[in-house]
């Protein structure tokens, strides 16, 4: 999509904002814990469990709280038990794809709807969302680290499917598989990555472009969907211009 770096940077401010609170890391530990269970804890063979623990250090997650988690997860230490939830929801010509880990589907499934309703957005069919979104490594260049031409040819020789040039920023997308050979490309290069993440994309014939009250509304649900503690990620299949962004950000 068009400007994924502008959801990039959102989350990842977020992310850093969360983390002073403490709420991030309740959700990094809930996704490391759920990588080792489904797994093992052994990262040379489990790549959603690097993925995890990769952006557990991102946000300089303690490297005890880290290995704790990944023993909860193998069973070494008792803990709780996560499983994996997925929500399909509509808000207007919106679709978004919610992903949550919680030890109890039922009460995170009546929050999940109730802040909907809430938003005036509802629950779709089962797959609904889903079927629009595909699941891809996302890296993000600054400009100035680097010509797009080098970031090209270092990129696709590592693995990537594309490169692309959205404002101040290089995108760089490929399969999940191959997120870790591309940024270690790009670091044996001295080429920092401002995000390097597993994420959904939404097919590029779906994406909405949203303005005004619609835009408003929903960047303010899924920053309350995100507010909850069992939900990891919320994605949309919609685009807001950057003087659009400019504006709302103006009114904060």
């Amino acid at each position: 999509m068009s400007g994924h770096s502008k959801w990039a940077k959102i989350k990842h401010k977020k992310g850093a904002e969360d983390a002073k609170r403490g709420a991030l890391f309740t959700k990094l530990s809930k996704e490391v814990t759920a990588a080792a269970k489904e797994k093992g804890g052994n990262m040379d063979t489990n790549f959603r469990l690097r993925a995890a623990v990769a952006r557990a250090r991102e946000y300089n997650m303690p490297q005890s709280n880290v290995e704790n988690a990944i023993k909860k997860g193998t069973g070494e230490i008792p803990g709780i038990v996560y499983e994996n939830v997925v929500f399909d929801a509509r808000m207007g010509v919106v679709a978004l794809l919610i992903e949550g880990l919680t030890d109890n589907k039922n009460r995170t499934t009546a929050e999940v709807r109730n802040v909907l309703n809430k938003k005036g957005a509802a629950l779709s069919g089962a797959g609904s969302s889903a079927r629009l979104f595909t699941k891809k490594g996302y890296l993000e260049v600054d400009k100035s680290k680097t010509t797009e031409d080098a970031l090209i040819e270092i990129a696709l020789e590592a693995g990537a499917e594309d490169v692309k040039t959205e404002g101040e920023s290089f995108e760089i997308y490929c399969d999940p598989t191959q997120l870790e050979a591309v940024k270690n490309a790009l670091t044996a290069k001295n080429i920092d990555t401002i995000t390097a993440e597993i994420t959904m994309i939404p097919d590029p014939n779906s994406v909405m472009t949203i303005e005004g009250k619609d835009a408003k509304n929903v960047l303010e649900l899924i920053e309350v969907l995100e507010e909850n503690e069992d939900i990891q990620n919320v994605y949309g299949n919609f685009d807001i211009s950057d003087e659009e962004m400019a504006k709302l950000s103006a009114e904060e």
